[in-house]
């Protein structure tokens, strides 16, 4: 088993800018080590994982890590940055960056040791250590766990020489034999009305992170040394990457309360049913533990103990657990139907392919295809398609189900998922559709957290989550859906559809313009989400105004990328050298209709990408409405332009906000202050000249 970190991969002069940067550089040195081989592919699972969370934390600490294909075996970098680094978190920028790169399938060895990496960087003689190693070699070792070494013990002076450590006029001292110990008086038994000692206050905790590496582990530590602190006992289950073991239900059942610091789902949670319970994002585990237990005690004091029935509490939905508590209902709404858009994502992806691949092969009559289950012959590629179509049709009926059941997940966890899918699949039933399935998700989730806000018996507390709240909530969301707001619903749909078929003209360019805008403005964001949504959402039952705005928002989406990739090639000497490396690699992205590949310029200069990106989102979106361009697949970018109507006119429209996009961006950054210098190495790199230097000089910019 190679070593987690060689002095290969420290760097005690980290002299990166930017969090990606820093990011790069510490990678670079893992793909030089071997142990990296797809370095762009491994950075966008880096930048993936970023933009779930921040990997910031209090103390100057930053933590970048994922898991990827592309890493041969887990792997630790260690940067060391004078100027500190901006990874999000509250106090300030780190100066001590950790690249953890995970396998997919990483051994449990080395998943125990990055674990044990996470718990020390709660330790500040730890840390402390890391800040004044001269040595790469040392600062490796100090991750390994190696201790420093002892100091030579001085040699024993002869009795004749002073010891020169001593001053001479305090005289040697035999150390004095110890007297007997008097005997103690005997304690009086106490008297009977003399109160027992309290009993501990006795927490179980949970901690869990999407990638299970740091922060789980983070987490832990942290609420351990707040436990120790608070006179509190404290047990912690970890549900990391390298496995967990389940707490103790003898100690879940002596707990006063309980701790789920988690951003990803806690397995089996109804372990926990009728505790006073804690429930928060793990970086508050993290940063805030001592608060942690101080609420809970407040809670076990007010909502009861271990020996009586608890307050009852609306558990945190999963969407919610990393929500602040000024965020308003708006903000909420919008994650919540982000939850549902999601998870309906995948589903479009396979079953609107699969379809789009039927119709390329079968032509479009494949939708009047008898049953494959009853008519299928191996040599006939009608047959073929019209399995694809039937297939991918299966899948496509899952889109408003899913939705409807992930926006309810979002609202109240996992009790939600019954009454959501049961009223989605009503909204396809009274033909209530995509617009349906929202009011369905959102009805179930309400539903559901108003059960749980009831007080019941602690007999019924077991049965709630299975029998109960799923068997009311369903009833009352049916209904709704069949008898109060389905029908009408069912007609808003109903003129929706009917409004796409009729556009033409000068409301067609003026609705491609609004979704070109939507789906440049936040690059891949809620409003991204939003317009992806409705297109698709027409996809469900297809009419050539539905086709015509699915391939509007598609062909607005591929523009930011591309558009970036664009001025990085022509204009290289006005981006950095990781910017002009990202440009490489948003050329497929945006090829692939991955909007998202533009967020990396957007987050270093939003002021001038993000207006840059919409004009040209705009562009394209109006002109491919004016063209008359459709398009049957939710996805594919330039991989499915056969199935694209106006196929020429719509790469025109793609081309021409590219352009657009890019000569905008361009244009806006030459008013930007110029560098203060600017390195050979940075020169040679804009030009494409060789340099012996490249990537060792630090940028210096004016602003």
């Amino acid at each position: 088993m190679s070593e987690l970190i060689t002095a290969d991969l420290v760097d005690l002069d980290l002299s990166a800018a930017t969090k990606d940067a820093a990011a790069r550089s510490l990678a670079e040195r893992m793909a030089a080590a071997g142990r990296v081989t797809d370095l762009e592919g491994f950075l966008a699972d880096v930048a993936a994982r970023e933009a779930q969370m921040p990997t910031g934390l209090d103390g100057g600490i930053g933590i970048p890590h994922c898991r990827s294909a592309h890493v041969t075996e887990p792997t630790l970098a260690f940067g060391r940055s004078a100027a500190g680094i901006d990874f999000g978190a509250a106090d300030g920028p780190a100066d001590l960056v950790f690249l953890i790169a995970a396998p997919t399938g990483g051994d449990a060895d080395h998943l125990s040791i990055l674990s044990s990496l996470a718990r020390q960087l709660m330790d500040e003689a730890f840390t402390g250590a890391l800040r004044s190693a001269s040595e790469p070699a040392r600062a490796a070792a100090l991750i390994h766990g190696e201790e420093p070494e002892p100091k030579p013990e001085p040699e024993p002076k002869p009795e004749s020489e002073p010891d020169a450590s001593r001053p001479s006029d305090v005289p040697e001292v035999e150390p004095a034999t110890p007297e007997p110990a008097a005997p103690e008086p005997a304690t009086p038994e106490p008297a009977p009305s003399t109160p027992a000692p309290s009993a501990p206050f006795r927490v179980v905790a949970v901690t869990s992170c999407p990638t299970g590496i740091a922060h789980t582990y983070m987490a832990a530590e942290s609420l351990a040394k707040a436990a120790r602190a608070a006179g509190v006992e404290l047990t912690v289950e970890t549900q990391g990457s390298a496995g967990f073991q389940r707490l103790d239900p003898q100690l879940i059942a002596a707990a006063d309360g309980v701790i789920l610091a988690h951003d990803v789902e806690v397995r089996d949670r109804e372990r926990f049913a009728g505790k006073p319970v804690v429930d928060v994002g793990v970086k508050a585990g993290i940063n805030r533990p001592a608060e942690l237990l101080a609420e809970l005690r407040e809670k076990a004091a007010h909502g009861g103990t271990a020996d009586a029935p608890a307050r009852p509490t609306v558990p945190t939905a999963p969407m919610d657990r990393g929500a602040e508590a000024t965020d308003g209902y708006a903000t909420r709404l919008r994650t919540w139907l982000m939850t549902g858009v999601s998870y309906m994502v995948p589903f479009v992806a396979a079953g609107g392919l699969l379809i789009a691949l039927a119709f390329a092969i079968g032509g479009y009559t494949v939708d009047k295809a008898p049953s494959v289950a009853d008519h299928f012959v191996w040599a006939e590629s009608a047959s073929w398609a019209a399995l694809l179509f039937q297939v991918g049709g299966t899948a496509f009926g899952f889109l408003v189900p899913v939705l409807a059941g992930f926006i309810a997940y979002g609202m109240a966890d996992r009790p939600g998922l019954v009454p959501g899918f049961v009223g989605g699949a009503i909204a396809l039933t009274v033909n209530a559709g995509f617009l349906g399935g929202l009011i369905a998700g959102l009805l179930a989730g309400a539903v559901v957290r108003a059960i749980q806000r009831l007080g019941v018996p602690p007999v019924l507390r077991g049965i709630m989550p299975v029998v109960v709240i799923p068997l009311l909530s369903s009833a009352v969301v049916g209904f709704l859906m069949f008898l109060v707001v389905g029908k009408p619903i069912a007609a808003l749909q109903k003129a929706l559809t009917g409004w796409l078929t009729g556009l033409s003209g000068a409301n067609a360019v003026i609705l491609g313009v609004l979704l070109g805008l939507m789906m440049c403005f936040d690059l891949g964001g809620p409003l991204n989400k939003v317009a992806y949504a409705f297109a698709v959402g027409g996809l469900a039952n297809p009419n050539p105004g539905s086709l015509k705005v699915m391939a509007a928002v598609m062909a607005a989406g591929m523009v930011p990328p591309l558009a970036m990739a664009l001025a990085t090639t022509v204009r290289g000497r006005l981006f950095t050298r990781a910017e002009r490396e990202n440009g490489k690699a948003a050329w497929v992205l945006g090829a692939s209709f991955i909007t998202e590949g533009a967020i990396p310029f957007a987050a270093a200069d939003p002021l001038r990408v993000i207006p840059s990106a919409m004009a040209g989102g705009a562009v394209t979106g109006g002109l491919s409405m004016a063209f008359g361009c459709t398009l049957r697949a939710p996805h594919g970018g330039v991989f499915v332009v056969p199935l694209i109507g106006q196929p020429l006119l719509y790469l025109l429209a793609v081309a021409a906000g590219t352009v657009v996009s890019a000569a905008l961006v361009v244009l806006l950054k030459q008013f930007r202050s110029r560098p203060a210098r600017i390195s050979d190495a940075e020169t040679a790199a804009a030009t494409d000249a060789p340099h012996p230097e490249v990537g060792t000089h630090r940028e210096v910019t004016t602003h």
